[in-house]
């Protein structure tokens, strides 16, 4: 049966429509049928977008329950003492406290051995970096606390420290308490955020190692 070709009756004209007509009514269907088509590829897009966020946050950027990076200082000071003049401090200190960095160096062309210490969380873990400076002179002293003044003094089991307090500074960061001391043939610093009586056990700690030594 062949395809009628009479013009298409539009019911609400309740006549054939015109050549014009039937030109705007399917660019109209296109027009529409377009717009339908990049809804749905925006609605796609979307879905899509939600579902990578959705994986990086589950996935990528969840928390951990890693344990902190620690460094065996006192493995490290045994390794590195061939290469030091004097022995190095790897003082024993009580359960909680745990070293983050450790290592034999120079500072200002001083052999400087380097431990960073964070104390146990209670209320919040702090930090104390032990700096020994091996034949040290004044200039490597200065670059350690930071060039900060003498503010008193303490002696801590027979070792006399001079302290650089320098808390009530808004920028002082890992120099907000300073003790310098003279063991040896070394120039011992500790300095950090921790508080007095943390600074006061690292230094005893210190001072029964340089005893037994």
């Amino acid at each position: 049966m062949a395809k009628s070709t009479e013009p298409r009756v539009v019911a609400e004209l309740g006549r054939p429509e015109t050549p014009d007509e039937t030109f705007a009514r399917k660019a109209e269907n296109s027009r529409k049928h377009r717009a339908n088509q990049t809804l749905f590829n925006l609605v796609i897009a979307t879905v899509a977008s939600l579902g990578i966020v959705l994986f990086l946050v589950l996935v990528v950027v969840r928390p951990t329950d890693t344990e902190p990076v620690t460094a065996d200082y006192q493995t490290i000071a045994a390794d590195a003492q061939s290469g030091a003049s004097e022995p190095l401090l790897a003082p024993t200190l009580p359960a909680g406290w745990y070293a983050n960095s450790a290592r034999l160096g120079t500072t200002s062309s001083v052999q400087t051995w380097y431990v960073g210490f964070v104390t146990p969380p209670s209320p919040s873990p702090q930090f104390i970096a032990l700096e020994q400076g091996i034949d040290a002179n004044e200039t490597w002293l200065s670059i350690v606390i930071d060039g900060a003044p003498a503010t008193g003094l303490k002696t801590i089991d027979e070792v006399g420290w001079v302290i650089y307090d320098r808390r009530s500074s808004t920028d002082a960061g890992n120099y907000a308490y300073s003790m310098s001391a003279q063991i040896a043939g070394s120039t011992v610093v500790l300095h950090g955020t921790a508080t007095d009586d943390e600074f006061e056990l690292l230094a005893a700690a210190i001072a029964a190692e340089a005893k037994a030594q």
